[in-house]
C-alpha cells in the first residue's frame, strides 16, 4: 500500500466516523464510494464495506449500552438471523451482476435515503417538532423521523420476516447495513420504543451484514483487507470524535450538509456506472 493511499484511507475513515459521530448514523452508507475512491472495484468496494458497517456496528451498539441506551441483544439477534436468507441471497446476487449495476443502485439507494432526509428537515421546519422519534444513536440509520402512518393491518409476524429479508437483501447486495429499514420495523412490527429500537438495530445490522461478509469471501473478489482495516479503524476513531464536536454544532446544519454529500456522491456514483453499462 503507497504512502497515498494510506493518506487517503486515513482521511476518509476519519470522515466516515466524524459522520457517523456528528449525525448519529448514515456514515457507513460512506463506505462503499470511498472504497471505490481508494481504488476499489465495485464488487470488492461492496463486500469491504460490509467489514466496516459489521464492525461499526458492534462498536456503536456496545457503546449505546454503557450510555446507558436499551439494547435488546436476544432481539437483535433474532431479527437479525431472520434477514440472513435475503443477505446470502443478496451476496451472492450480487456476484453475478456487472459492476455497473452495483454502481447504479447503489446511487440509487444514495438518492432514496437523501430523499428521506430532505422529507423529514421539511416536515420538521413546516410543523416544528418532528412527530415521531429521532434515531439519534444508530451507527446507519440516517437520522429519519418514523411515524404511525407507516402501521399496516398485516399481522406483525409477516411483517418482521419481509422486513428482515428486506434488509438482508439490501445488506447482501450493496454492502450497507439497511439501519433505516431496521429501526422502523422493530418500532412499528415489534412495537419496541425507539430508544429501544436503535441500540437493538445495531446488534441486528451486525448480525446480517458479518452473514453476507461470510457468504461474499468465496463468491466475489476479494478487496484490499488491509485498507478496509485501516478504514474500520479509523472510522471508529472518528465516530468518538463526532460525538464530541457534534455538541457544538447545530444538527440543522448538519443534517443539510450530509443530505448535500448524499447527492453529490450518487451522481459520481452514477457517473461512474454509466459509461460502463454503455
Amino acid at each position: 500500500m503507497t504512502l497515498g493511499l494510506l493518506a487517503g484511507a486515513a482521511l476518509a475513515g476519519l470522515l466516515i466516523g466524524l459522520s457517523l459521530g456528528l449525525l448519529g448514523g448514515g456514515g457507513s452508507i460512506l463506505a462503499v464510494p470511498v472504497l471505490l475512491a481508494l481504488g476499489q472495484t465495485a464488487g470488492q468496494a461492496t463486500t469491504g464495506s460490509l467489514a466496516v458497517v459489521a464492525a461499526t456496528s458492534l462498536v456503536g451498539a456496545v457503546a449505546a449500552q454503557r450510555v446507558g441506551s436499551t439494547v435488546l441483544v436476544g432481539g437483535g439477534v433474532a431479527f437479525g438471523g431472520l434477514a440472513v436468507g435475503g443477505a446470502a441471497l443478496g451476496a451472492h446476487a450480487a456476484g453475478a451482476v456487472p459492476d455497473a449495476v452495483l454502481l447504479l443502485a447503489f446511487a440509487a439507494l444514495l438518492l432514496v435515503v437523501a430523499g428521506l432526509m430532505v422529507r423529514r428537515q421539511l416536515r420538521a421546519g413546516a410543523s416544528g417538532p418532528a412527530v415521531g422519534h429521532r434515531s439519534h444513536v444508530g451507527i446507519d440509520d440516517p437520522i429519519i423521523t418514523f411515524t404511525p402512518a407507516f402501521a399496516c393491518a398485516c399481522p406483525r409476524a409477516v411483517k418482521v420476516l419481509v422486513t428482515a429479508t428486506l434488509v438482508g437483501l439490501l445488506t447482501g447486495f450493496l454492502g450497507v447495513g439497511g439501519g433505516f429499514l431496521v429501526v422502523p420495523a422493530l418500532v412499528i412490527a415489534l412495537g419496541l420504543p425507539m430508544a429501544a429500537a436503535v441500540g437493538t438495530s445495531l446488534v441486528a445490522i451486525a448480525v446480517t451484514s458479518l452473514a453476507a461478509l461470510l457468504v461474499r469471501l468465496g463468491a466475489t473478489q476479494q478487496p484490499d483487507w488491509h485498507l478496509v482495516a485501516l478504514l474500520t479503524g479509523l472510522a471508529v476513531a472518528g465516530a468518538l470524535v463526532g460525538t464530541w464536536v457534534a455538541r457544538r454544532v447545530e444538527a440543522g446544519r448538519l443534517q443539510a450538509a450530509f443530505t448535500a454529500l448524499l447527492v453529490v456522491v450518487a451522481v459520481w456514483t452514477a457517473a461512474r456506472g454509466l459509461p460502463a453499462l454503455a
